[in-house]
């Protein structure tokens, strides 16, 4: 799966519809990925509030017999019936629809009624297909988490291992990302932990992945680069996902890739006890369709 395209007609091809609760989708956007979603075969739908919009909405009526509705007076009360349909094992899928992130975050995370267990890291995984690299690029955080911990990294590394694995990856090699490749423990304390980790993977205790950094950008993703530096890497760079420093790096390479690569995102959360696919109430129809059908995977 080089392209979210392939990823959308494999999930298809399997014949398996994930069940979808569907948070206040009161905007188009929303409903209109949803429906591409029914139409692939990807998901089964339950909306969760917005009766009045997704009954007036042409594109739902085109998908009867795989959605439903659920009453919900507001997306508050939308989220917390979404998390406690995962809880309970009635869906497989949370989507964000036009609720604040901040508002579906607090359900998703409440200690008594939420679906992150006790010790579990919740971050952000990005599929990426951006044209000038030839497959799909995972990027991890750029949404949820400021400034990782290493153990908020090796979990990191396990998310994005298992999903390049999903994708057909015989072995995620994954790039930790900075401004140059040298470690500086003084001015860059984390770059350490880069150590550490690269160690930890060498002895398998990450899973079926080859770590590497610190990397930059360039030497993570071009081989031409890492030779033109006189650098060696067991990536070669050919990075299948690559970890950010921090969010302010991550969220930065994110909107610059999409705003002037051309690149089609997919976006989720991970570690919850279901994927909960949280993109940005901007983003496009077709971005939040690609991210049904991450989730899916």
């Amino acid at each position: 799966m080089e392209t979210l395209d392939s990823l959308v007609k494999t999930i298809s091809e399997r014949g398996i519809r994930k069940k979808a609760a569907i948070v206040w989708a009161s905007d188009d956007c929303t409903r209109q990925a949803v429906a591409l979603a029914i139409k692939d075969g990807i998901i089964d739908a339950i909306f969760v509030g917005c009766r009045a919009e997704i009954e007036a909405d042409p594109a739902m009526a085109a998908c009867s017999g795989h959605y439903s509705i659920v009453e919900a007076a507001d997306g508050d009360e939308a989220a917390a019936i979404a998390v406690s349909m995962a809880r309970n094992g009635e869906a497989d899928i949370i989507m964000k629809g036009m609720i604040n992130t901040d508002n579906l975050l607090r359900a998703v995370l409440n200690k008594e009624h939420g679906i992150l267990d006790k010790g579990a890291v919740l971050t952000h995984i990005t599929a990426a297909h951006i044209p000038a690299y030839p497959k799909l690029l995972l990027l991890s955080d750029v949404a949820v988490i400021p400034y990782p911990t290493i153990d908020q990294r090796r979990a990191q590394i396990k998310y994005l291992t298992d999903i390049a694995c999903r994708l057909g990856r015989e072995k995620a090699l994954i790039a930790l990302t900075h401004c140059s490749e040298k470690v500086d423990e003084r001015h860059f304390p984390f770059t350490a932990d880069y150590v550490t980790l690269k160690a930890e993977a060498e002895e398998g205790k990450l899973g079926n992945c080859v770590v590497d950094g610190p990397l930059d950008v360039k030497t993570s993703l071009d081989a031409e680069a890492l030779a033109h530096k006189g650098l060696h890497s067991p990536i070669g760079g050919h990075a299948d996902a690559i970890i950010f420093p921090d969010i302010e790096a991550g969220n930065t390479f994110y909107k610059t890739i999409t705003l002037f690569a051309g690149a089609d995102i997919a976006g989720l959360l991970v570690g919850a006890k279901v994927p909960v696919v949280l993109s940005s109430r901007g983003d496009s129809a077709r971005s939040k369709f690609y991210s049904l059908a991450l989730a899916a995977l």
